[in-house]
């Protein structure tokens, strides 16, 4: 038994200090090659052997024919688990480097290809994190080549629907100034629906600026859904009324809602606008309310004949009208976007369909616990 804890002693001893040198090498080298740090592993491995070998042999006064013997056998390991050791960390660099290459295709702008050939569980887990990765960044792309995309329609719509009122106020307030107005009242009720129509558009721009950085202020309190829908029909009935067009307010459940009256007024009186707008004269636009899985539904329905498909995922972007037919004269797309902003400002969630004749918006609320 004291021979045998005398051989682990010696062995640990001469293994422990092979070990210690090791680590003394792998410090400055840790940021260099994978092959490196793998050759100099392999190289203690082998090298902590030949020591506790020797030490033990040195101890137990080993013949010198059987110390030969020993460290041949030893030095023929060594030599072998060196050159594994090479194969494997170049095998590894290799396919590291294809990974690197691989990777920097997607942060120049393309799609990140999983390099073919085995490779370690590592890499792999790698791979598929940097696809996924690539996957979200073309998503991103995608998203901001659309937002680019709307900016600019929005600031060629603005710029139009901006210019038309202004060069009839101008025209206006040039011939009032000359003294060759006709009808100077008229002119002045003119100017004054001119005013309005430009007030409510910087009015939708700063909501919609609010929206886009987070600022929109809430002041939430519980509500009857019934009373909000009531009194939005109330606000749109004038423009049903020149318009032709029907309000239908059924199946609208007495549900209590916990929201901001003012901005959901806003979104209510948007869509009732946009859906008359949209609506023919003899048509009906419906609003309806109930429970539901997901929360409480607020849904209007219209008559404007359907959307195309193409379109409906445009339907919420920020400066979207539509086709020529199915844009009127006023307005700048800014109405659904605002809608949808406000909507998921209260945690919900705002979308459209088509349905036979017209399309159905819907707004999902959380419900009250």
């Amino acid at each position: 038994m004291r021979d045998t804890l005398l051989i682990a002693l010696y062995a640990f001893a001469g293994a422990g200090a092979t070990g210690l040198v090791g680590a003394a090498v792998l410090r400055p080298i840790r940021r260099r090659s994978l092959t490196a740090s793998l050759a100099v592993v392999a190289a203690v491995g082998v090298v902590a052997m030949l020591a506790g070998t020797l030490a033990v042999a040195w101890a137990m006064f080993l013949s010198p024919h059987d110390l030969t013997v020993v460290t041949t056998v030893v030095a023929m390991a060594a030599v072998v688990s060196l050159a594994t050791a090479l194969l494997l960390g170049r095998w590894v660099v290799a396919r590291s480097r294809e990974l690197a290459v691989a990777a920097r295709s997607f942060g120049d702008g393309g799609a990140f290809a999983v390099p073919a050939g085995p490779t370690t569980a590592e890499l792999d887990a790698l791979s598929r994190e940097l696809a996924s990765t690539s996957a979200r960044l073309a998503e991103s792309r995608d998203r901001e080549r659309a937002l680019e995309t709307s900016r600019r329609e929005l600031v060629a719509w603005i710029s139009h629907d901006l210019r038309t009122p202004l060069a009839g106020l101008r025209a206006m307030s040039e011939a009032l100034e000359d003294g060759v107005a006709a009808d100077p009242g008229r002119y002045l009720r003119q100017i004054r629906t001119e005013v309005e129509r430009l007030n409510e558009m910087v009015g939708d721009l700063f909501e919609l600026s609010r929206i886009h950085a987070g600022t929109l202020p809430l002041a939430p309190s519980r509500m009857s859904l019934y009373d909000l829908i009531g009194d939005a029909l109330a606000g749109a009935d004038p423009l049903a009324r020149e318009h032709g067009v029907r309000l239908v307010g059924h199946a609208v459940e007495s549900v209590p809602v916990e929201v901001d009256g003012k901005e959901m007024s806003r979104v209510l009186g948007n869509l009732l606008v946009n859906a008359i707008r949209r609506t023919p004269a003899d048509g009906t636009v419906a609003v309806a309310a109930e429970r539901s899985a997901e929360g409480v539904v607020v849904s209007v329905t219209d008559g404007c004949g359907g959307i195309p498909e193409e379109d409906l995922p445009r339907v919420f972007d920020t400066g979207w009208r539509g086709t020529h037919a199915r844009t009127p004269p006023a307005g700048a797309g800014l109405g659904l976007a605002i809608v949808r902003g406000i909507v998921e400002a209260h945690q919900g969630h705002a979308t459209v369909r088509n349905i036979p004749g017209g399309c159905r918006f819907e707004v999902t609320l959380p419900t009250v616990p």
